[in-house]
């Protein structure tokens, strides 16, 4: 399919892009069976090579020729100035590109579980920085999939998918049910809850480290409340990071990266 020059902002088939707000980007996304904003080049190359289908892409005349390399000859390639796009989508593109995405079906969470070593739950995370920094630290430092449970953020939001560096589209995640079920599902699975919190019997994640259990979810919740009540309940074990100079926690970010390094699966014991 030939470029299509930006002309006519009205055109149906920019509707994926117009006024690309929060609230609004997520009425389109979170649907089952909707769409995910991927931006850039590289996060576009990653989506396509994880097996998802574009709908159509938008971008700057420069990225044009690059990105009709990547994508199938009857995607449509909507191109047109800077500020052109900036007006229909509400933000500056300054990384060129957008795609407006198939989102592909979520996996059950008893197949993700089924192989897997170390996984990790986000409870109620809201933060969409938040949950790509945690997806890009279970890609660099080898959990097998992320769960998530039904009121935390999209990890296939345009924010979440950007600062993950499009690792939210190689990690297998899906949403968790709720606590009722979730907990006996990783405990019929084999897998030994971690909670990271605060809490007079918790263990030091240096005592955790010493000999974890084979299987470990390492659980971690929204900043402020933490973990609720309910998951809490539903670990086995709940784990501190070791603190000084009177330093109590660390972003729920950092944390994930900080636990996954010290539980981390050796290379020579993975499958």
């Amino acid at each position: 399919m030939p470029l299509i020059p930006l002309e006519d902002l009205t055109d149906p088939g920019l509707a994926d892009y117009r006024g690309l707000t929060d609230v609004a980007l997520r009425r389109v996304s979170e649907p089952a069976g909707g769409l995910y904003i991927a931006e850039s080049a590289k996060v576009i190359e990653r989506a396509l090579a994880a097996g998802h289908v574009p709908r159509s892409v938008l971008c700057e005349e420069k990225w044009a020729a690059g990105i009709q390399s990547l994508v199938a000859d009857d995607v449509p390639i909507y191109v047109g100035p800077s500020a052109l796009l900036e007006s229909l989508t509400g933000f500056n593109l300054h990384r060129g590109a957008l795609a407006s995405m198939h989102r592909p079906p979520l996996p059950s969470v008893e197949s993700l579980l089924q192989d897997a070593r170390r996984v990790v739950i986000l409870e109620d995370i809201v933060d969409h920085t938040n949950v790509g920094a945690i997806f890009r630290s279970v890609a660099g430092l080898g959990a097998d999939a992320v769960l998530v449970t039904p009121r935390s953020a999209d990890p296939l939001y345009r924010r979440s998918v950007r600062v993950s560096m499009g690792t939210v589209l190689q990690v297998p995640w899906t949403r968790l049910p709720e606590w009722d079920v979730a907990g006996p599902l990783l405990r019929a699975a084999g897998f030994h809850v971690a909670a990271l919190a605060l809490s007079d019997d918790a263990v030091t994640l240096d005592e955790f480290a010493v000999s974890p259990p084979a299987r470990v979810a390492i659980l971690l919740g929204t900043e402020g409340d933490g973990l609720s009540r309910a998951a809490l309940s539903a670990a086995d074990t709940v784990v501190t990071i070791p603190m000084l100079h009177g330093v109590d926690s660390l972003n729920v970010a950092s944390a994930s990266a900080v636990a996954l390094w010290a539980l981390r699966v050796p290379a020579s014991v993975r499958k």
